[in-house]
This record gives structure tokens, C-alpha cells and sequence, in this order.
């Protein structure tokens, strides 16, 4: 049985191989095309900040992230240094993230440097009695392994991820649980 689906990838190998390189033309000098989530969370900007941009208390959110260290001494700035272990199909990965923007309390975005490349920004803008927040989180990830079919396939995965872990962060600002 395992011989057969190794002979089965093998042979599916050379048609993966060409469908990312034709995904890669298709797409051309534009860059890839971002995961968009959103959420309002019922609670004033700040409060909002003070959570999304706490890194350790990141783990608390974001479902596939398992520990984070601050590798960089010192407050949060642009080019302060993370790593995560984050589980990626199951898969525990480092996750080496850099600090390439930060605006308290609006935008907060990193550059990942590990074996899955890209970047992701998080965006907070004040709902309109400024009692709630409009939280939306851009993530790129691109597999180290045929990069435009990897991601292709991982979009509509990913995103469901990250928009449910946009919740979590909800329920974390608005009870002080991530839990339901």
C-alpha cells in the first residue's frame, strides 16, 4: 500500500512541478495574493492593542502556535526578532518572525524568515463611536515546496485558521478568555 502511493506522488511530481511554474507565470512580477481577515471586536482601540500586540500572549489566540520567544532585548520596535513554533499541517515548525512595522495602537506587521516565507499585517481602526474596533489581519505564507500550488492549496486552510483565531483574540479583549 505505501509503495503504491509513493509511486502514485512520484508520479504526480512532474504535474505539480508544472502547474506551480505555469501558477508562477500566470501571476508574474505581481506579488502574491494576501489571506484577509476581519473581525470587530467590542471594545475600544487601545484595550484591542494591548492584546494584539503582546506577543507572548499571542499563544493564547492563535490556535497553531505553540510558544513564542522575544528574541530581540527590549521593547518592540521595527526589527525586533520573534520565533514561534507554530504547527503547520501538524507539522511543529520554527517560525522566525521580524518586526517590520509598528504604529501603536494601529498597524503591527512582521516579515517571516523561516522556512515558510512572507509577511503579515495587522490593522486596528476605530469602529464609529469608538467603542468597538475594526480588527483585520493580512497574512502571506509561502511553502518552501512549489510555492504557488502550495499556497494555492493552503489559502482556503489558512484563512480559516487565522479568521478563527481572529475570533479567539475577540473573545480574549472583550472576556479575558479565548475559550468560548
Amino acid at each position: 500500500m505505501i509503495r503504491r502511493l509513493l509511486a502514485l506522488a512520484l508520479a504526480g511530481l512532474p504535474v505539480a512541478v508544472a502547474v506551480d511554474r505555469w501558477l508562477a507565470a500566470r501571476r508574474g512580477e505581481r506579488p502574491p495574493e494576501p489571506m484577509r481577515m476581519l473581525v470587530v471586536v467590542d471594545a475600544p482601540i487601545e484595550e484591542t492593542w494591548s492584546v494584539v500586540a503582546d506577543i507572548p500572549l499571542q499563544v493564547e489566540w492563535m490556535r497553531e502556535m505553540k510558544s513564542v520567544r522575544i528574541d530581540t532585548p527590549g521593547p518592540l520596535r521595527v526589527g525586533s526578532r520573534a520565533t514561534a513554533v507554530v504547527r503547520i499541517f501538524g507539522i511543529p515548525l520554527p517560525d522566525p518572525v521580524e518586526i517590520t512595522e509598528i504604529e501603536p495602537p494601529t498597524r503591527y506587521a512582521i516579515r517571516h524568515v523561516g522556512v515558510f516565507k512572507g509577511h503579515g499585517l495587522i490593522t486596528l481602526q476605530p469602529g464609529a463611536d469608538g467603542t468597538t474596533t475594526i480588527l483585520r489581519w493580512e497574512e502571506t505564507l509561502v511553502p518552501p515546496l512549489l510555492p504557488e500550488l502550495g499556497a494555492l492549496i493552503q489559502a482556503p486552510i489558512l484563512q480559516a485558521i487565522f479568521q478563527a483565531d481572529l475570533h479567539r483574540c475577540k473573545r480574549l479583549v472583550e472576556t479575558g478568555s479565548a475559550d468560548a
